[in-house]
Parts: C-alpha cells; sequence; structure tokens
C-alpha cells in the first residue's frame, strides 16, 4: 500500500472518530440520519457528510489496510450461490403459469432490479458506515425498523432452509406421487421414514458446515455449489434439446392462462415466488466485509457478474424444466425425474440430476444459514462480543436453529406453500422495498450517496413494483388458503 493511500485511510479514522466523540446522543427512535445533528444547518446541510469528503466507490467499509479475504471469484460464488437454491426448482412451475414470453421477461427484469437493489444496499452500507442490513436500515429509520428488517431476514432465511430440507426429503425418499433415490436403488426399507432421512442428513452433513464461524471459509463450497447449479442446468437443456430434435415435445404456453379462477389466482402469487428467487440481500454485507481491498465499485463488479450468470441459469432452467414436463410439471421440478424420459440413459441422467442437485442443496445451505445465525445473534444478543468470538454461543445458536428448521421441514406441505408465503412478505421486503426506502430516505441528507435522477425514478418504480407485488401475492395465498378447491 503507497504512503499516499495510507495517509488517506489513517485521516478517514480519524476523522470519524472525532465525529463518533463529538456527536450528541440520541435515541434508538431517531437512528442515526434521523438525529438532531443530521438535520441541521442554516444551509440545509449536514455535519456529518460534510465531514465525510471521500469519494465512495472507492472508500471501504471497514477502513484499515486489508487483512486478505475473498477475491472477486469467491465473492461471486458465494453470492451466486446465496441466490440460487431451492427456488430454482420452482421456476419450471412459474413459466407453466406465466408462459415462455412472460415468464423469460420476468426473469430478466426480477434479475436486473435485484442487482439494481444490491448496488444500492452497498453504497449505503458505506456512507452510513453500517456493517449489516439492519444496521443501515437503523440508520435511515431508527430501530423500530431494524428489527423488522431483522425478522424479516429470520423469516425468509429459515422458510429458504425448511424448503431445502422438504427437496432433499421428497428427492431421496419420495413423496405422495414420485418414487424417491433410495427406493429405486434399494426398494423399500427404513429409508422411506422422510422425516429420519432429513434427520440423519442434517446431523452428518449440514451441521459440521453451519458450524463454521467465518462466511469466507465457504468460498470452497460455494464453488462446487455453483458448479452442480450448472451440471443441473446443462442436462436438463441437453434432454430438452433431444427431445425437440425427437418431435416428442408438446408446444409450450407462450402467454399466461386466464380460463379459470384457479388460473388466475395461480397469477396472483407466482411472481412472489419469482421475486424470492434472487434475494440475497442478508448476505451483501457479510460478503462486502469478507472482500479483498473491498470497494463499492469492486462489489457492484460482483453484483453484476452474479446477476448474468443467474439470469442465465433461472431462464435455461424455467425453459428446459416447462418444455420437459409441460402441464405436469410439478412445484418442485427435481420430482419430475423419477420416470423414463423417452431418451437413451434416461434413468442414469435422472439420477445425475437429482443427486447432484441436491448435493448443491448441501453446499448452499450453510451460506444461508451463517446469515440466519448472525441476524439471530444480532437480534437477541445486541451489544455482545462479535459472535465469531464466542465459540458457545455460536454453537449453542447453530443447534437451536437447526432443531427449528428441522421441526418447520416436517410440518410445511411443499415448497410452493413456503415460497408463496416468504415471497409476498419477508423475500419482497428484503430484496426490493427496504433497499428503495432506505436509498431515497438517506439519499437525502448525503452528499456523495445522493441518487441522480434516474436512480430516484427506478428507486420509486422498483419500490410502487414491489409494493404492488406483495399487496396483491398477499391476497393471492390467503385466498387460496381459504378456498382451496378454486
Amino acid at each position: 500500500m503507497d504512503s499516499k493511500t495510507r495517509y488517506v485511510e489513517l485521516q478517514s479514522q480519524i476523522d470519524i472518530q472525532n465525529l463518533r466523540s463529538a456527536a450528541p446522543k440520541h435515541s434508538d427512535e431517531e437512528g442515526l440520519i434521523g438525529s438532531k445533528r443530521l438535520n441541521g444547518n442554516a444551509d440545509g446541510r449536514d455535519d456529518l457528510f460534510d465531514d465525510l469528503d471521500f469519494d465512495v466507490d472507492s472508500h471501504p467499509l471497514i477502513t484499515g489496510e486489508s487483512r486478505g479475504g475473498s477475491g472477486v471469484s469467491g465473492a461471486v460464488f458465494n453470492l451466486t450461490t446465496s441466490i440460487i437454491g431451492a427456488g430454482i426448482m420452482a421456476l419450471p412451475a412459474t413459466m407453466k403459469v406465466l408462459g415462455v414470453v412472460l415468464g423469460f421477461v420476468l426473469i430478466v427484469l426480477i434479475g436486473i432490479l435485484s442487482e439494481f437493489s444490491v448496488e444500492l444496499l452497498v453504497r449505503f452500507l458505506v456512507i452510513s458506515k453500517a456493517s449489516s442490513y439492519g444496521e443501515v436500515v437503523h440508520c435511515a429509520y431508527g430501530k423500530s425498523m431494524k428489527i423488522l428488517t431483522e425478522i424479516c431476514i429470520i423469516v425468509n432465511n429459515a422458510g429458504v432452509l425448511i424448503v431445502y430440507l422438504i427437496i432433499i426429503g421428497d428427492v431421496m425418499s419420495g413423496s405422495v406421487h414420485h418414487s424417491g433415490v433410495f427406493d429405486q436403488w434399494l426398494g423399500h426399507g427404513f429409508w422411506d421414514h422422510r422425516k429420519l432421512l432429513i434427520l440423519v442428513v442434517l446431523v452428518v452433513f449440514l451441521a459440521p458446515l453451519c458450524a463454521l464461524n467465518k462466511i469466507d471459509s465457504l468460498s470452497l463450497t460455494s464453488a462446487a455449489s455453483v458448479a452442480l447449479a450448472v451440471v443441473f442446468v446443462v442436462v436438463a437443456c441437453a434432454i430438452a434439446l433431444i427431445k425437440l430434435a425427437q418431435g416428442t415435445i408438446e408446444p409450450p404456453r407462450m402467454s399466461p392462462d386466464f380460463g379459470s379462477k384457479k388460473a388466475i389466482l395461480d397469477l396472483l402469487v407466482v411472481v412472489p415466488i419469482m421475486t424470492n428467487a434472487y434475494v440475497c440481500h442478508f448476505n451483501v454485507p457479510s460478503i462486502y466485509n469478507e472482500l479483498e481491498t473491498r470497494s463499492p465499485q469492486k462489489m457492484n463488479t460482483v453484483g453484476r457478474m452474479t446477476t448474468v450468470i443467474c439470469i442465465l441459469v433461472y431462464a435455461l432452467t424455467a425453459i428446459s424444466g416447462y418444455l420437459l414436463f409441460g402441464n405436469d410439471t410439478e412445484s418442485d421440478v427435481l420430482t419430475n425425474f423419477d420416470k423414463n424420459l423417452g431418451i437413451r440413459f434416461s434413468f442414469a441422467l435422472n439420477y445425475i440430476v437429482r443427486i447432484g442437485y441436491i448435493l448443491h442443496l448441501v453446499l448452499v445451505f450453510p451460506v444461508i444459514h451463517f446469515s440466519l445465525r448472525q441476524t439471530v445473534d444480532a437480534l437477541i444478543f445486541e451489544g455482545s462480543a462479535p459472535l465469531s468470538e464466542s465459540k458457545k454461543r455460536s454453537l449453542a445458536l447453530t443447534v437451536v436453529l437447526l432443531a427449528l428448521i428441522y421441526l418447520g421441514s416436517t410440518m410445511i406441505p411443499n415448497i410452493w406453500m413456503a415460497f408463496k408465503f416468504t415471497g409476498a412478505t419477508s423475500a419482497v421486503s428484503l430484496g426490493f422495498i427496504l433497499p428503495s426506502v432506505v436509498a431515497l430516505k438517506l439519499s437525502k441528507t448525503s452528499g456523495p450517496g445522493s441518487l441522480n435522477a434516474t436512480e430516484k425514478f427506478l428507486s420509486w418504480l422498483m419500490l410502487g413494483l414491489a409494493v404492488i407485488v406483495g399487496i396483491v401475492g398477499l391476497i393471492g395465498n390467503i385466498y387460496s388458503l381459504s378456498n382451496p378447491s378454486q
């Protein structure tokens, strides 16, 4: 590091320390940005942001010399793993509801908006000197909103992890309408007991990975999980192309079906399920903090590379899965791969698809669990030493959370039910509503982080669309529960 760069960073640290010692205390309800100190020069400018005279595109969230961390590729793998999880398995079913054209457009549009919201989140994490999602919301709207944000993260991540266990159980031990991998290999036996199988996987494979204290420790497993997801996509696309060449695939529906109440109801709930597939924001601060020589500009590069990968993977998976199974596509498309696909080596390919993706979920699980554990710790043990410095507290939280997730997986019937509600509530809030309202609020008082006209328009557009999707999706979910026959 050259002397000039070191001087700038040291000066920034001194300025921040002086600001903290000079700043008057304020109530939790005000939050950092809402405090009197930030509202008040006669010329309408803010004292804090006047003193923060640095380039937001190159200033790190944690000042000082970098002590190592993950590179761009490692960060891309971790962020991609945070996104590509169980949500991908529901996308062919959403394509069945929306049709190919509208489904593809929404996959691209939601991906772009999600990446924009990640950039907003990173920018205001740096400006507000926050180290977590909850803290930056606290800076904008106070402690009450911080607690609400942390609850959203807990609900979203716990729901996702429950879905992972449901999929593992469905694929390995079978479900009501589909045979499991073990049934096809070994016939009936104790492995038919779904709850027992999930418990064994949880204790033997998932718990050791979940016990790790740094997300950077999961970079290699994240890379492996992305590779397995790519294998799934390649095999699914290859099978679809072979069947297209054979002429054995029925023409897909290109537009939504409005022919029945059930079809219309499905339309109301399917977009929140798609938004759920892109939510990774809860892991963005952790990934950013462990990024080597971190800066918002570098993190934006990570976000854009991740978005391109995810859009390609999601679009190919959704289209190929829908082409293969048409109107028989299940909410978890993996369960469709239990029958003869009508091509050579069909059953071998089925095993590759199902087992490969189960391994992918096993490797993704600890990445999502990491932010869940961090958030629960911040909510319950606020003000305590960092979780990475307390192995006993970390282990205790891990055990309790895994036990609760296991219980949830035994109570929720299918992934469609879980995704419908988390997608319309916590997922749409974390991915789109909160980043936009935080940016719109903090940009009024932050000179280096002010939004330009295009960014303001996109923020308002994202906020409006997210609120509509959330409200409509929630109403549709409630109606579908009260009228199951529709």
